[in-house]
């Protein structure tokens, strides 16, 4: 499926995703950290590719995180990426180092290049030791035809995830097609500032890394920092980008006349993902998107949204279709935000159900019925500045306490 958006044409392909863009190949295989389920990937480009990552603001960040941002230093470049789930190799010490450079070795081996230009990732259960000899056992096989498919490697990052996320957009730079494809994985532990997802992009763009790396931190704000699923942040989390300039347009910088159209792209396919990720929520029924409007500043709008889409108490509301707006009141009451209390007006889509600081005269049976709905968004309208943000988050299940409760076993 394919459309055009926006002023300037950006076409989405909703089934792309990161072996769209010229260059690049990816697979998986089953190596033996799970039972049976594919766990272990890898994303490969022809060339090396200027990256640019973002990662998680816990102060134990895993062991493979280190690693990347160590390689992608050297020379702002990495050509392939090896991602194992079932396993986070978080909190596991020097040993955990240790078998994160181990992995990068061998997979650098395989494919023949400095170990440096090869990223590594982990995701699963924290505090237990990689088992190395079926990961090289693993690495020396994955790069079998039999393996290579864009399928393997979207379910070998996998965890607790229902269904695999991908997108792909292409733009017009320079009167070329550059395409911009991601993957992503992510259903628990899931908070603004990075939590427990992984996020994949690919483009066959040529980028200055400076750019693309303050374009990512830009939309990473706007997308992935807006989402929460349960309040925590993971030790694992990270967005790479790859940009191997394969289309060999000039090259993007902020000066470049197309460079909007292509942070537009970007963001496109960032968004996305976040909101599969929002709604493949553990045990999640709903999706949630706060909309606020009329902050003072751009920050303070997104600490009102936040605030809202990571409550509790609104969360299992909505999944209870109780169209309880003091829940919602109170969550921005206490965002930090100066909020003035009379100027604020909340909506359940059409419905507006507080103004101007006082409760509106709502029929329940009709709002209880929007609220039944699979997507539900909640209008914040703050009537005190010019900015406006968006969250995304899901409902709380039941589910949810089920799954988690036995995450381990």
């Amino acid at each position: 499926m394919a459309q055009a958006i926006s002023s300037k044409e950006v076409v989405i392909l909703e089934e792309g995703s990161v072996t769209l863009p010229l260059g690049f190949k990816a697979g998986g295989i089953h190596c033996g950290i799970k039972r049976k389920k594919l766990d272990l990937g890898y994303i490969v480009s022809d060339v090396p590719a200027i990256a640019a990552g973002v990662y998680t603001t816990n102060i134990f960040q895993a062991a493979p995180l280190l690693v990347t941002q160590e390689s992608i230093a050297k020379e702002n470049k990495i050509q392939a990426i090896l991602v194992n789930s079932g396993n986070a190799n978080a909190c596991t010490g020097e040993q955990g180092l240790t078998d994160a450079f181990e992995m990068q070795k061998e997979f650098a081996s395989e494919l023949g290049i400095q170990s440096h230009l090869v990223g590594v990732t982990s995701t699963g259960v924290i505090g237990e030791l990689l088992p190395m000899e079926k990961i090289k056992t693993g690495i020396k096989q994955i790069l079998m035809n039999e393996y290579e498919n864009e399928e393997n490697f979207k379910k070998s990052i996998l965890t607790t995830d229902t269904c695999m996320k991908q997108i792909a957009v292409q733009v017009k730079i320079d009167g070329k097609t550059v395409t911009i494809g991601g993957t992503a994985k992510g259903s628990g532990m899931i908070h603004p500032n990075m939590a427990t997802m992984l996020g994949f992009v690919t483009t066959d763009a040529n980028v200055a890394h400076d750019d693309l790396l303050y374009a990512l931190k830009d939309v990473t704000n706007q997308t992935f920092n807006m989402i929460t699923v349960d309040g925590d942040t993971s030790t694992n989390d990270m967005v790479l980008v790859m940009a191997n300039g394969l289309v060999a347009n000039n090259q993007l910088t902020k000066e470049h006349p197309d460079w909007e159209l292509f942070v537009d792209g970007l963001k496109i396919v960032c968004e996305s993902l976040a909101k599969k990720i929002a709604r493949d929520g553990e045990g999640a029924t709903k999706l949630i998107e706060v909309q606020v409007n009329g902050a003072y500043s751009q920050n303070e709008a997104r600490a009102v949204g936040k605030s809202i889409i990571s409550s509790n108490l609104v969360k299992t509301a909505i999944y209870g279709t109780d169209p309880n707006w003091g829940r919602i009141v109170t969550a921005a009451g206490y965002s930090g935000v100066p909020i003035e209390p009379s100027l604020l007006d909340v909506s359940l889509g059409q419905y507006k159900v507080f103004e101007k600081g006082l409760p509106c005269p709502i029929v329940e049976e009709q709002v209880k019925e929007y609220l039944q709905q699979e997507n539900i968004k909640i209008l914040v309208e703050l009537n005190q500045g010019d900015y406006n943000a968006t969250a995304w988050g899901c409902d709380l299940t039941y589910d949810y306490v089920k799954i988690n409760a036995s995450y381990r076993t």
